[in-house]
């Protein structure tokens, strides 16, 4: 099978990447080994034979090959590597914060909603009962509040805007589907370039929040929905999908695309995953795929 195995470091570390490949090198002797350069002194696609993409996954993950400055992915090398559709999480992936969390402040709760956030996204609480709970104690909330939030403390990941536009600009698709509100989806979507956003819908009465989510509620399983409507829209194979999320409701989605990465995720997510980002912004997913360095577009 050729394979390929795509390392990437910061900006700075070309030393880490240049010992990573020769670690890769001494260990990879069976087959013939050769490095394309995607990005000078920061990633590089080595191609060799091996039996399986998992053999070669459990080899790295269970050695001391790799620094773990390095983050790397293993994939069959084929037509589908770069992929035809883009679907992504929004909050910790997309954008640096989580939302509720955020809103949660304007009423005096956010180490509470923070501390059941974090559990929902290690996958230690029931999502959807957990939304439902967090939204509740946002009742009375004004919709202005909505407005100073995005404005005042929201931020695009590093990254995001390079990697929705690459591939948009490379004639693909990209979907932003959040466990959050549509309120935020609507906003980030246009800001970063997405094509399409599905997420959450809070119910507003008389210019303030009622303490309820609209059902159905946007969780793990309507991800995975997303997904595969999209797919069907497009008349996209799902392993022609590059997934990205952070947290356990991001599993099923990451887990059903051709490859699912893990961003700066929680354990569960990462071990779910096919790949993972733990050090890189998002344009690792563009070198993930192939892209070099010189074909990315940002404006």
């Amino acid at each position: 099978m050729d394979i390929v195995l795509t390392l990437v470091v910061n900006p700075g570390q070309a030393a880490v990447l240049e010992k990573a490949v020769i670690n890769l090198h001494d260990s990879i002797t069976e087959s013939k080994f050769q490095i394309a350069t995607l990005s000078p002194g920061r990633a590089v696609d080595i191609h060799f034979s091996a039996e399986s993409v998992a053999d070669v996954n459990a080899g790295i993950a269970n050695s001391l090959i790799l620094s773990p400055n390095v983050d790397w992915c293993v994939q069959e090398n084929g037509a589908m590597r770069r992929k035809a559709m883009l679907i992504a999480d929004m909050d910790s992936t997309m954008i640096t914060v989580e939302c509720i969390d955020e809103l949660a402040d304007f009423v005096g709760a956010k180490d509470k909603v923070s501390e059941i956030t974090e559990a929902a996204m290690r996958g230690d609480l029931n999502f959807d009962s957990a939304l439902r709970e967090r939204v509740a104690l946002l009742k009375g909330l004004p919709v202005e509040q909505l407005d100073a939030c995005y404005h005042d403390r929201i931020e695009i990941m590093p990254g995001a805007r390079t990697l929705v536009q690459t591939m948009v600009g490379n004639g693909k698709f990209a979907a932003l589907v959040s466990g959050g509100f549509t309120f935020f989806t609507e906003k980030v979507s246009k800001q970063i370039g997405f094509q399409s956003n599905r997420a959450n819908i809070l119910e507003i009465e008389v210019g303030k929040l009622t303490g309820n989510v609209i059902e159905p509620i946007c969780g793990a399983e309507a991800k995975l929905e997303a997904l595969n409507d999209y797919c069907g829209q497009l008349s996209i194979d799902p392993n022609a999908v590059i997934a990205v999320g952070d947290g356990a409701n991001d599993i099923p989605m990451i887990q059903a695309a051709g490859l699912g990465v893990a961003f700066h995720a929680k354990p569960k997510t990462a071990a779910a995953a096919h790949a993972a980002v733990g050090n890189g912004d998002l344009t690792t997913l563009l070198f993930y795929q192939g892209y070099r360095e010189a074909e990315f577009i940002s404006d």
